[in-house]
């Protein structure tokens, strides 16, 4: 008898230290969908409020099972699984139109790749890349569950879809009393705001490092660190099948667009360092920068100070090496890449298109987004809309807002953007003004000449390149900065605009919060390409900024303002990339190693599945809209400026190759498992991006034509060229005009001693400067010469010639490349004749059962009945 009891107490310890390591209740049949916790205190509204919202979820067909806090790790912490079962599984996906297979798909596949052995050492096993047939699938109904291919009805529904469903119903579930009609106390959503639920999750189905012990448990959590999320897996193709039914549509679909994007970048990342290469290999050929170099020519050449007092004269053979490093990507292969990339944005977002109507086929969406906007209404804008009105459409009474409640919240909504990227243009105009002041300092510190060389960490800097770097880092933590107090508003503001669905607030937000960083990332990038150095004056009549004395407006680096975009453009663009990897991946795991602290020293039959999940970090709402927003910037800068940076794109292969598997490692090791959700396609960001490839040809037609010196070049070659031959010869002397020392004014002259020791003014009399005037003592004196209208005329030509070109090609791809394959086209209509016949037939055989069973009951075929028949079943009934 004694034996009979310890046997049966060991198999109550096994069965318990079982169900901790499980996904299921205590039974072991029923399985968890999802998981709420809280901390049990002494204010009576929070339990009141757990005990009514428990209570209507159990109404709404929900099973629960509480976990004591004693049996947590912390002693603390309660948690509260839920079961979907069948009925309301069932209910839900017929409410919610979620397609389900009802016949195996038997259309042969033609994508053979006739090379397609190249490509082994990418591929993935099989029953990765598609973990489940291919079906053709419909719209649940729950009054036809014998259409359907359900073998077994715990895993008819994926994991993917039971916890989508489960926190349908828990968005919607109130709080309250059926007594008392306050609508706007209902949803998980305003528990875990008000602190009455700590958490809501969706369980992972095991560790990631390990299968799970159970059987019956996937595992595909497992699979996908296997085979996705370890970096050294970089080279391999993402699963993206598994991927979608494991997280969902929504996170599948961003996965596929940055797998294609990373894939895209390759060819511009080639042709950019094709064109690198160039500049590098004609690095000792250019006339021009030789001349800067010879000290009998650019040695003889004495330039005017580039700013007041603090500078002095200096030759022009001192900025050699800024010349040189600026021949590296400002030379003849710029403006074949700048045209290069504008066809090239054109073909990437065609073929996203593509490849976007592929998968929507693929994951049965092509006719999601008409049932989004349909039917899946923000619990947030039910709840704040008091007023009804009839639907047209469905014939129903929906909720509405008030267009002129609405058209204040727009206001004011407008108003607050206005604000703060009118502050963003303060921030701007600030590091201007430090630029200017701090260039003076630097120069007068650096005494030796304007380009004074200072010894700094082993390496040479200029006043230029140094107040150039600074303001470049002053002005990306003005931006970080910026980036975490407006995040917080743009979200208040969209919450206060009440949006009707959730792809609506997710394109408001998505509007925002990328106009406001279009304008911080991108402003500081703009000032150097198309506003420095164009507003300097000349040495008799400087410009100065809101007309303050000692902050004249700052000239180009005696090496073009090129080079600066390209430090620039680096600077912001690997900052933010390097402290994005920082904060995605570090950041969480530091947090998680923290949390998790005193679980790693229990054992692991001890630490229960929601328990290890609990402490991951939580995946926001706004998880994947930050990781869009990321891509997105850093695809303005690899389009916007590319012109003045051939090797952005490779930064930016680099960096993606990298950002591929972070997101995937911290999304299956350091989250919780996010609650699915689908999306037909990315979204607002597909406009975003059409938007930033038109304006990227206007902007790079202008580097090349202003901030470039390609265009002067050429009008020297071609019409200022000196003898007959075709010549770049005497350039630098061409492009240079004269000023008389004697003329320049007081308040611009050197202070004594900051001359260098070569400069006598009995001797040297006049000064060079970048522009095309008249020298002194010409009639028209100081005034620009006839080259420069020349050039101007060139670079207004070549900005017309450059973007119709493109704009053309551009327009001709677009039409040339139709947005859906035509054998997904013919898969589509295929599918959609294959779901009428089928409902047909099903719909003819049950009334043929119908009939049959009532004639041999002997009850009287109504004529009614009888002519809903087709043809066939009524002779057969009448035979």
């Amino acid at each position: 008898m004694q034996c009979l009891m310890e046997e049966n107490n060991m198999e109550e310890v096994d069965k318990q230290q079982q169900s901790k390591d499980s996904v299921y209740f205590r039974d072991g049949k029923r399985r968890i969908d999802f998981v709420l916790s809280y901390v049990e205190d002494k204010d009576d509204r929070k339990q009141e409020r757990r005990k009514l919202y428990e209570a209507n979820m159990q109404k709404a067909g929900l099973e629960l099972e509480l976990e004591d806090k004693s049996e947590s790790e912390d002693g603390k912490t309660f948690f509260l699984k839920i079961h979907a079962p069948w009925e309301v599984l069932a209910t839900y996906a017929d409410v919610l139109k979620i397609k389900v297979p009802f016949k195996v798909n038997d259309i042969p596949e033609n994508r053979e790749i006739p090379v397609g052995w190249l490509f082994t050492p990418l591929r993935l096993p099989d029953h990765v890349m598609h973990p489940d047939p291919d079906y053709f699938t419909s719209s649940f109904d729950s009054n036809k569950h014998d259409f359907f291919l359900i073998e077994d009805k715990e895993t008819f529904f994926p994991n993917s879809t039971r916890n989508r469903i489960v926190y349908y119903i828990l968005s919607r579930c109130p709080y309250n009393k059926e007594d008392r009609l306050n609508k706007d106390k209902r949803g998980i959503k305003r528990l875990l705001n008000n602190g009455t639920y700590t958490s809501a999750f969706p369980l992972h189905d095991c560790r990631y490092w390990v299968k799970s012990r159970d059987p019956n448990c996937e595992s595909e959590r497992y699979s996908l660190y296997r085979y996705w999320a370890r970096f050294f897996r970089f080279y391999k193709e993402q699963p993206l099948n598994l991927v979608r039914k494991y997280y969902g549509e929504k996170i599948g679909i961003y996965f596929a667009w940055l797998g294609f994007y990373t894939e895209m970048l390759f060819y511009a990342a080639v042709v950019g360092l094709i064109c690198f290469i160039y500049g590098v290999a004609t690095y000792d050929n250019t006339v021009w920068t030789k001349e800067i170099c010879d000290k009998d020519i650019g040695g003889e050449i004495v330039m005017c100070p580039l700013c007041d007092k603090k500078c002095g004269f200096w030759k022009l053979n001192s900025t050699c090496n800024s010349t040189w490093q600026s021949h590296l990507f400002d030379n003849t292969a710029t403006v074949f890449f700048a045209i290069f990339m504008g066809i090239w944005v054109t073909l990437f977002l065609e073929f996203w298109k593509r490849r976007q109507a592929r998968l929507g086929y693929e994951w049965d969406l092509v006719d999601f987004e008409e049932e989004q906007q349909r039917l899946q209404l923000r619990p947030e804008y039910e709840t704040k809309c008091t007023s009804r009105r009839l639907n047209r459409v469905t014939q129903e009474m929906e909720p509405y807002f008030p267009v002129t409640s609405k058209c204040a919240r727009l206001c004011l909504s407008g108003a607050t953007v206005l604000f703060w990227i009118s502050l963003i243009i303060a921030s701007i105009i600030g590091v201007i003004a430090y630029r200017l002041a701090v260039f003076a300092a630097l120069a007068s510190v650096m005494k030796d000449s304007p380009t004074n060389k200072l010894e700094l960490v082993g390496s040479l800097i200029t006043p230029q390149l140094a107040t150039s770097v600074t303001a470049s880092c002053i002005n990306f933590v003005i931006i970080m900065l910026l980036n975490f107090l407006y995040e917080r508003v743009a979200i208040w503001i969209t919450d206060m605009e009440v949006p009707k669905t959730h792809v609506e607030y997710e394109n408001k937000l998505t509007v925002k919060m990328f106009l406001f960083q279009f304008v911080n990332y991108y402003s500081s990038c703009f000032y150097v390409a198309f506003f420095k150095g164009k507003f300097v004056g000349y040495p008799g009549k400087y410009t100065y900024m809101f007309h303050i004395s000692n902050l004249r407006n700052e000239e180009c680096d005696p090496g073009g303002c090129l080079i600066e975009l390209t430090t620039q453009l680096v600077i912001v663009m690997t900052g933010k990339q390097v402290w994005g990897n920082i904060q995605e991946a570090l950041l969480p795991w530091l947090k998680n190693w923290w949390s998790s602290r005193n679980a790693r020293s229990h054992p692991e039959s001890l630490y229960s599945r929601w328990e290890q999940d609990y402490d991951l970090q939580n995946f926001s709402q706004f998880g994947l809209f930050y990781e869009y927003l990321e891509m997105v910037i850093q695809f303005g800068f690899i389009t916007l400026f590319v012109a003045s940076f051939p090797l952005a794109p490779l930064l930016a292969l680099m960096n993606n190759i990298l950002e591929v598997r972070v997101d995937a490692w911290k999304l299956t090791t350091q989250f919780r498992r996010p609650v699915a959700a689908k999306a037909h396609s990315i979204g607002a960001w597909d406009e975003i991006l059409n938007l930033i490839a038109v304006f990227s040809v206007v902007t790079n037609a202008f580097i090349v034509a202003f901030t470039s010196d390609m265009i002067p070049r050429l009008v020297y070659f071609y019409a200022y060229h000196p003898g007959t031959e075709l010549t770049m010869q005497g350039y630098v002397n061409n492009s240079l005009s004269v000023f008389k020392i004697s003329q320049i004014s007081t308040e611009s002259t050197p202070d004594p001693g900051e001359n260098p020791a070569w400069f006598n003014s009995s001797v040297i009399t006049t000064c060079r400067y970048r522009d095309y005037r008249y020298p002194p003592g010409h009639e028209h004196e100081y005034s620009h010469t006839m080259q420069f209208w020349h050039i101007l005329a060139a670079k207004m030509a070549f900005i017309i010639i450059m973007e119709h070109v493109v704009f053309v090609v551009k327009f001709f791809v677009a039409w040339l490349i139709p947005d859906v394959p035509s054998d997904v086209q013919a898969r589509v209509k295929r599918e959609r004749y294959l779901v009428q016949e089928y409902l047909h037939n099903y719909e003819v055989d049950k009334l043929k059962k119908q009939l049959n069973q009532k004639g041999e009951e002997g009850q009287c075929i109504c004529p009614e009945i009888a002519a809903t028949v087709k043809h066939e079943v009524l002779s057969e009934c009448l035979t």
